[in-house]
């Protein structure tokens, strides 16, 4: 039981990176209606400018990891001008086309600049956790918990209770009506990358000591993420978290008891398991169309 214990509580460590990068996808889905398959490059980007930032420049921990968000919400904004608003108006293909082309352009630069050894980065915390009975609760799996749940209620206040989030929301409904209405779309565009860059960015550095600092790290923070995304329920923010989750205690459950090579299938079978039962995912709703 006590091994149980351990592995759900790591399982909803590393399912709460998957929810953080998620909610970069929700975010752009529901205000910009745009798949970024880029998101997870944000987290690798991110990671990166912490290990210069802090490993490089010798800049303190804590002032490096709001100085690496702040870089990434300015290249949010940057790719945004670059990736998404030239192709705007021409349908959402060409856009996810670009992002996937962006994703793959970022990686390979990095992997130019830095090389493919894994580099490593230190937790935030000297203490490397403590125990409640038999369970070794980890300080950085705590502090990814803890960092996630404020980011979900940032979000949820801001779509909900907010002026901004409903001019974002109107953004993504209708650009042309929103900017009849009086609201400045090209600023809402780009405040939706910023802050998408900067969730992925927050991901990639609390995830960087556990995973290290690799080319790698984007493409498979992406593609869980966006599974998690289906899961959950496409644009849906509670799904997003929920979907996050389940990811990661699946993996963590799954190579525990059945197999470590085969870690990365279980997450995969169950997005498979979704879309053959539930396509629309735990929160989402069945769509119908015409022929």
């Amino acid at each position: 039981m006590s091994l149980f214990l351990q592995l759900l509580f790591t399982g909803f460590g590393i399912g709460a990176i998957y929810a953080m990068v998620s909610l970069g996808f929700v975010l752009l889905i529901r205000a910009a209606n745009v798949v970024n398959f880029a998101q997870g490059e944000f987290s690798m980007l991110g990671a990166y400018a912490m290990l210069i930032l802090f490993a490089g420049l010798g800049v303190p921990y804590l002032l490096a990891f709001v100085l690496s968000v702040a870089v990434m919400a300015v290249f949010g904004m940057v790719f945004a001008g670059v990736a998404y608003w030239p192709l705007r108006h021409r349908g959402q293909l060409p856009v996810i086309i670009s992002t996937i082309g962006a994703s793959i352009l970022l990686a390979n630069a990095v992997l130019a600049a830095y090389g493919p050894s894994p580099q490593t980065l230190p937790g935030m915390f000297d203490n490397p956790g403590f125990e409640v009975g038999e369970v070794f609760m980890d300080s950085q799996y705590l502090l990814i918990l803890a960092v996630a749940a404020l980011l979900v209620l940032l979000q949820y206040l801001v779509f909900e209770k907010t002026m901004l989030g409903k001019k974002l929301q109107a953004t993504s409904q209708d650009k042309e009506m929103a900017s009849l209405l009086g609201i400045p779309v090209a600023v809402m565009v780009l405040i939706t990358f910023a802050y998408s860059a900067a969730i992925g960015g927050i991901a990639g550095v609390l995830v960087a000591p556990i995973l290290f600092v690799s080319t790698g790290l984007g493409s498979l923070i992406s593609l869980k993420a966006f599974a998690a995304n289906i899961i959950g329920g496409f644009g849906s923010i509670p799904g997003a978290i929920l979907g996050g989750l389940a990811l990661g205690i699946a993996e963590t459950l799954g190579a525990a008891y059945i197999s470590v090579p085969y870690k990365d299938a279980f997450g995969f079978a169950m997005l498979l398991i979704f879309l053959l039962l539930r396509p629309q995912g735990l929160f989402g709703e069945r769509i119908a169309e015409k022929a």
